[in-house]
């Protein structure tokens, strides 16, 4: 492989200076909540505070340096499931040229509309990024367009590395870094880079458990293709890793983890919670992995990777965050058919500081009149303790509660 192939320091060197002109600086911050919770010091590369919402504009104002003047105004046409395209949008803005992007039709609207803001084309095709890059390709045949591929381009995951020259010149003692994982060109460049810089330091991948392309390519020995992925992290929803990058993944990366979309859901609210800032569930890989680490007292960085979430899939995120931490949930209790027995209820809910969201009140669930009337109660509690205080209570008074499937 010839130095013009290859990722060297000097291209790491070269990129970090340029990327510098169209980023943000995303200073590490010291996570109380994580490090108390895994006993390590975890510190947060917050990505989804990047221009553009994401790390993406990293690798794709790079790789749009090193092309010619008449690559460029070709136009440049790449396929996103969402933060590439406006990481090409961006750069391509920043160099007056024309950008198309195909994204899949399953993209959050936020996505489309940031896209089509910086001045990009979108072309909605495909239920997955895989179907969105082979109509790139027909596209770039057919109008001559240069290609910014989001992941398996040695220049754009130098770009992507960028990351890791930022923790390491920050926190050099660093013994740990997270790295979400979608095609791999961002654990390529931090994965290359770091052990270029100091191989002492471990980078582990985090994939979606739905969708852990990378994680079975690395078992194979070469690059597969999922037969479908299924996952609510849509940034990492890819079917099939990069082959160019697959060799310094070998290589470089330490381990892979997968997460399953339930711990995407709680990190959601512990993120937004304890640290007040919204993280894509793709970028959420990271801090979700940090339980399954099983290690103490390293100095762990966590990259964010974006923040570029719509505001119905967050609603549902908290909601269903909040049902699986116990902090919403539904009971059911038989009440006799007479004056009073509800607010008999309520007292009983409301001594144990329970917070009645709704009531659903149905009489006619039997001809007994001594247990005639249905009432599910959505509670609000503070996690399961109280959950099973509010229980304890009811069952104290003579009620047989039942918990039934919450939907609000």
């Amino acid at each position: 492989m010839s130095d013009e192939k290859k990722m060297t320091l000097e291209k790491f060197e070269e990129a970090y200076e340029d990327v510098k002109k169209v980023t943000l600086e995303t200073k590490l911050i010291y996570s109380d909540y994580w490090s108390g919770a895994t006993g390590n010091k975890v510190y947060l590369k917050p990505e989804n505070l990047q221009r553009t919402g994401a790390y993406k504009v990293r690798g794709a104002y790079y790789k749009i340096t090193t092309m010619s003047d008449e690559e460029r105004k070709k136009g440049l046409i790449t396929a996103s499931a969402g933060n590439h395209a406006q990481g090409v949008a961006y750069a391509a803005r920043q160099y007056g040229v024309k950008a198309t992007i195909c994204m899949p039709t399953s993209t959050p609207l936020i996505k489309v509309n940031r896209t089509k803001a910086l001045g990009a084309e979108v072309v909605l095709y495909g239920d997955v990024y895989d179907d969105a890059y082979k109509k790139a390709l027909e596209l770039a045949k057919e109008h001559g367009y240069t290609l910014v591929h989001p992941f398996d381009d040695l220049d754009v995951a130098t770009g992507q590395g960028t990351i890791a020259m930022e923790i390491i010149k920050e926190l050099p003692t660093v013994d740990i870094i997270l790295v979400p994982i979608g095609g791999g060109g961002l654990a390529t460049g931090v994965s290359t880079l770091a052990k270029l810089l100091n191989p002492k330091i471990k980078v582990i991948g985090v994939e979606p458990a739905g969708a852990n392309c990378m994680q079975q390519s690395l078992k194979e020995g070469k690059v597969v293709t999922m037969p479908s992925v299924n996952t609510i992290a849509d940034g990492t929803a890819v079917k099939t890793p990069g082959e160019h990058i697959f060799p310094y993944i070998q290589k470089n990366l330490d381990d892979i983890i997968t997460v399953p979309d339930e711990d995407l859901v709680v990190s959601f609210l512990d993120m937004v919670e304890n640290h007040k800032m919204v993280v894509e569930n793709s970028g959420l890989l990271s801090v979700a992995a940090l339980r399954q680490l099983g290690v103490k007292n390293k100095k762990i960085a966590c990259v964010l990777s974006g923040g570029n979430m719509d505001i119905i899939t967050m609603s549902s995120v908290v909601q269903q965050g909040l049902i699986m931490r116990d902090r919403i949930f539904t009971v059911s209790v038989l009440l006799p058919d007479k004056p009073g027995e509800l607010s008999r209820v309520a007292g009983v809910i409301a001594e144990v500081s329970g917070n009645v969201i709704k009531l659903e009140h149905n009489q006619f669930v039997s001809i007994n009149r001594n247990a005639a009337v249905e009432l599910r109660i959505t509670l609000e509690a503070f996690g399961s303790d109280h959950k099973e205080q509010i229980l304890a209570a009811l069952k104290e008074k003579g009620y047989q509660p039942k918990i039934v499937r919450t939907n609000i």
